[in-house]
């Protein structure tokens, strides 16, 4: 049996999203997995994926290409990333709305990135994103698409730990040690 479809079917039954599967150099399968809001191992991880989940679907996927046969020399699981990859109509569902990186085959305009919000329209999709001042729109349906990826979001506004100004007592310690001189 097709190592992707056991891939595909022992990801599934353990409740993840296959996001993408490939295979690598010397005998490496690469396997990316997405947690599905709303299905059974939800955390308060919320929709992250997890060490634990990665471990899980590798431990089950270890053993089922064992026994359908299917060779390979090392198995990697992992996340899809913050720059996570729109793969089909159900990925451009779940993430309407959101900022995305969109690539598509033929230039449109003189180019073919665009970056904005996802927006559902009619039987296609819209990429609304600003040109200097002024917003624009550009439709376009999934087969249009080479790539679409979602645009990173890290907040380092949460930091339990913030960074303080150095004390007094600490800085006359620091010119006792380099003789006084600043460089």
């Amino acid at each position: 049996m097709n190592w992707q479809v056991v891939a595909e079917r022992t990801v599934a039954a353990l409740g993840y999203q296959l996001v993408d599967c490939e295979r690598g150099p010397r005998g490496l399968l690469r396997v990316y997995i997405d947690r599905i809001a709303g299905q059974r191992y939800e955390t308060a991880d919320g929709e992250f994926v997890t060490v634990d989940d990665c471990e899980r679907v590798t431990r089950q996927l270890q053993y089922v290409l064992e026994v359908e046969g299917c060779a390979y020399e090392r198995l990697e699981v992992s996340s899809p990333g913050l720059d996570r990859p729109l793969k089909g109509p159900a990925d451009y569902r779940r993430f309407a709305g959101q900022e995305v990186d969109v690539t598509l085959k033929l230039p449109f305009q003189g180019r073919r990135k665009y970056r904005g919000a996802l927006q559902a329209e009619g039987q296609g999709w819209r990429l609304v994103y600003s040109e200097g001042k002024a917003e624009q729109a550009l439709d376009f349906s999934l087969e249009e698409v080479r790539e679409a990826r979602l645009v990173p979001v890290v907040n380092f506004k949460g930091r339990a730990h913030a960074v303080r100004p150095l004390e007094a007592p600490a800085a006359a310690a620091i010119e006792e040690v380099d003789g006084g001189h600043r460089q």
